[in-house]
């Protein structure tokens, strides 16, 4: 049985706002009470369609995203929270976040970091090259990605000369960004290092000097030549490990990074991926859309990044919160946007959590429930949809954030929590609307610290 056939919804197997939930989480950051209830009206075939397509962004979007743009490169401000700020600011309003998954996904995968490269300027110019690509052709990513001026900064590639070859980008091309270990050798590298020669930065852009470059013969996976920069990629991608490799990260980013794929999963999608010219769009479209994907084996799966962490609450909020705060908080549970820990990216998994992130995870909830943000408020969220009762509270939250998908303890236990708010004394000066605010936000706090929602 094919596992990377279409999902088809049956009494058995039905579509319902749990496979909804999973597949928002998946392909984006998350939905609203809204999207849930017409993405389970719509099926499954028309909602994924619609991810995939994305929304037209509107004036306001481009306008305050092209101005937050150029608060990045002030003098006096700190590039790396800035440049967070910004990309968590499209993250939370931009119509396509399937686009801004896949962005992140290539973020992590060609991992760089401001901390190095200094200049926010050319960091957002590598956003822009991964966003244009996330969904497109990897053949493009991986040959533009090679000369792009904050890779050639970031791993040394720009002080790679004639007679004096960097090795740094011929080792991660292969190690990281296409072949994986093991499928290639030391020799190959050193080979490669000169063809990465003459290529430096000029102010926003990258340049070639002939006579920095080594023009000699170079033996490199079993081919020989005078190659250059894009003849090595294109020596990368045709071997028979590059789509598997990135076959096997995108299964892990989209289904699940608890167990690793077996060969009948990975190897029809890295075939496919081949035949479609390293089409990631397609390749993305086969996964969304199959029985393996809304399979119990991709069910919660997966930890929550911080940034999809937080997001996440916004977006289940139907709420609005400042980026550069979002950003700051962020930091702590150990995601800074433009800065990965090494070249490797973030390991994610477990690595997320600790005793220490989870104190963290649990604070940042707190301050997002807490009404401190007037446009996100679960107070103003439960009232819009009319959820007064003790029960409609907690089944609504689980509902939008979990898609009820909780043990029954959990939900005796918030309904125990509001029952017990009820006769709570509260200070003189509360009003009755006070108690119940405060009631109805410390719900949705305990509802994010469930287990369950620290699971994608």
């Amino acid at each position: 049985m094919n596992p990377w056939a279409a999902y088809t919804p049956n009494a058995a197997d039905p579509w319902d706002r749990k496979k909804a939930g999973h597949l928002f989480r998946r392909a984006g950051f998350g939905a609203t009470a809204s999207e849930l209830s017409r993405a389970v009206a719509d099926g499954p075939e028309d909602t994924i369609s619609r991810l995939l397509k994305g929304g037209k962004p509107d004036a306001d979007f481009e306008a305050t995203s092209k101005f937050m743009a150029t608060l990045t490169s002030l003098p006096d401000s700190s590039p790396g929270i800035r440049l967070a700020a910004w990309w968590l600011y499209r993250i939370l309003h931009n119509p396509h976040p399937l686009r801004e998954k896949l962005a992140l996904f290539w973020h992590n995968h060609f991992a760089t970091s401001v901390a190095k490269v200094l200049k926010a300027r050319l960091m957002k110019a590598q956003y822009d090259l991964l966003y244009a690509h996330a969904l497109g052709d990897f053949r493009k990513l991986l040959r533009e990605i090679t000369v792009d001026p904050a890779m050639l900064v970031w791993l040394d590639a720009k002080d790679s000369k004639k007679g004096t070859p960097n090795e740094n980008y011929a080792r991660e091309l292969m190690e990281l960004f296409s072949l994986g270990i093991g499928n290639y050798t030391e020799a190959d590298i050193r080979e490669a290092a000169k063809a990465f020669t003459g290529y430096d930065v000029k102010g926003d852009y990258h340049t070639f000097d002939p006579k920095q470059h080594d023009d000699g013969i170079k033996k490199v996976l079993g081919k020989s030549g005078k190659f250059k920069a894009d003849d090595i990629v294109n020596i990368c991608l045709a071997q028979a490990a590059c789509p598997k490799f990135i076959a096997r990260k995108l299964y892990r980013f989209l289904v699940s990074e608890t167990a690793e794929p077996t060969a009948e999963l990975i190897d029809p999608l890295a075939a496919q991926y081949r035949e479609s010219g390293f089409n990631t769009e397609k390749l993305v479209e086969t996964i969304l859309r199959s029985r393996h994907f809304f399979s119990n084996a991709a069910y919660r799966q997966r930890v929550k990044a911080p940034v999809e962490f937080a997001v996440g609450i916004v977006r289940g909020l139907d709420g609005n919160v400042g980026p550069m705060g979002l950003a700051e908080a962020l930091e702590p549970l150990g995601q800074m946007l433009f800065a990965p820990p090494s070249v490797k990216g973030w390991d994610g998994g477990p690595t997320w959590l600790n005793a220490q992130t989870l104190l963290f995870r649990q604070n940042l909830a707190l301050t997002l429930t807490s009404g401190a943000e007037s446009d996100c408020d679960p107070a103003k969220l439960l009232a819009k949809h009319g959820k007064s009762t003790d029960a409609e509270v907690v089944d609504f939250l689980l509902d939008v954030f979990l898609q009820g998908d909780v043990p029954a303890a959990a939900r005796r236990k918030l309904l125990a929590y509001c029952a017990d708010a009820r006769k709570a004394k509260y200070p003189t000066y509360w009003s009755d609307a006070d108690a119940t605010r405060h009631r109805l936000r410390t719900v949705a706090h305990l509802t994010l610290t469930l287990p369950e929602f620290q699971l994608d």
